[in-house]
């Protein structure tokens, strides 16, 4: 079945429509530091705003456990949204109380209203279903049509992601319509050569990508922490390096599986190894069978890749088609250990295809190191969601959309 878009809605002029969007922004003392998420939600909001719908729009922030905390307040959300329409936003400070209630009432044709922190209320994220359900009934009292934009959100079953859109008339947004279509590409019949570029610090994070895209993939690189579990699958000392023991022998598969298959699987050659996890620590660059013979021997933690590492990287994912990349490939957020993560950044802007930056702290690493969103064929707004619908996993807040992967 095809995902319900928003022309299934049909006119939405004077109608209250909730619109469940991903504002889970970095805070720093109360400023936002990324404000990435609130424009990928603004085609959607414009759009039905322009439409002349009353929006409501609602999101999470943080990990608040389900009462009120001022540090996770969706104020200042509120107030950045405003500067990017160049319209008043309204903001309710409870989510279904009084306020919200008036919030939504008081709306006119082409206005927006945002209510506070969906997580304030223990509801939206009960494992339990009636608890869960009740907080839906009382979200969908502030509507008459849901439209589901939050896309870092649909791997998880919450009550403003799945159940309120099978309380209220439902569709997806045109952010979760193009993360779908990006994705589906990534896993469907993609331009080849095709090549996955994979980082951040667990092997264990990315089991389930590495299995789903292994026999679809025409090459992987590995970079990041998780490129010490590899290189010591291969016999390397890795010092103090991150290393997941309990993988070894699963990553002794992939490898083995990637030579069976034709799958180039590209590993690094060098590493910047240094003294400490520290962004002044010392450091040098080692061959990876060299990790230990550097001065700080077995204490030596790899941090980042090695510019051979880095060039190498760079010409197979500038020579594909297509490239889906996520996680950074060292400590991007000290200086001393942001090469290797900026060189495939670079990289991925001089593909002549479909170049996708997996969200999450690849995201983050682009922005934080001077990249702009247009520079890329898409940067995803989701790193779990992402991650879970390239391992074929059945969404829920996508399913009760009417997608089936």
């Amino acid at each position: 079945m095809a995902l319900r878009t928003l022309d299934s809605l049909g006119s939405l002029a004077g109608k209250r429509v909730i619109v469940r969007v991903d504002f889970n922004v970095p805070l720093k003392e109360g400023v936002i530091t990324d404000d990435g998420r609130i424009r990928a939600a603004l085609p959607t909001l414009t759009h039905l705003l322009n439409a002349g719908a009353r929006v409501i729009a609602c999101s999470h922030l943080g990990r608040p456990d389900g009462a009120p905390d001022p540090k996770y307040s969706l104020a200042p959300v509120a107030q950045r949204l405003s500067e990017l329409l160049g319209a008043p936003v309204a903001f309710a400070a409870d989510t279904v109380g009084a306020e919200a209630q008036a919030a939504a009432s008081g709306l006119n044709d082409g206005e927006i209203a945002v209510i506070e922190n969906l997580r304030f209320n223990p509801g939206e994220t009960a494992k339990d279903e009636t608890e869960r359900r009740a907080f839906a009934q009382q979200l969908a009292a502030l509507g008459d049509a849901l439209v589901s934009d939050g896309f870092g959100v649909v791997h998880r079953k919450q009550a403003s992601v799945y159940d309120l859109a099978e309380i209220l008339p439902s569709a997806a947004g045109f952010l979760i319509e193009k993360e779908v279509d990006v994705l589906d590409r990534l896993t469907e019949n993609p331009a080849r050569p095709y090549a996955v570029v994979l980082g951040g610090s667990k092997v264990s994070d990315k089991l389930g990508v590495i299995e789903h895209l292994l026999p679809r993939a025409d090459k992987i690189l590995v970079g990041g922490g998780m490129l010490f579990t590899f290189l010591a699958a291969q016999g390397h000392a890795v010092g103090k390096s991150l290393l997941e023991a309990d993988q070894l022998d699963t990553v002794r598969g992939y490898i083995a599986q990637a030579a069976e298959r034709g799958v180039e699987l590209l590993l690094p050659t060098d590493v910047v190894v240094a003294a400490a996890f520290a962004a002044d620590a010392a450091h040098e660059v080692a061959a990876v069978d060299a990790i230990e013979v550097t001065p700080f021997g077995a204490d030596g933690i790899g941090l980042d890749i090695g510019p051979d590492t880095a060039a190498r990287f760079a010409d197979a994912i500038r020579s594909s088609t297509t490239v889906f990349w996520n996680g950074p490939m060292g400590v991007f957020e000290m200086s001393a250990f942001a090469a290797g993560t900026r060189a495939v950044a670079e990289a991925l802007t001089e593909v002549d295809g479909l170049s996708v930056v997996g969200g999450g702290d690849s995201a983050a690493a682009v922005r934080q190191l001077g990249f702009a969103d247009d520079q890329f064929g898409h940067i995803s707004t989701g790193g779990g969601a992402s991650l879970e619908f390239l391992e074929g996993k059945k969404l829920p807040g996508l399913e009760i959309l009417g997608w089936e992967n």
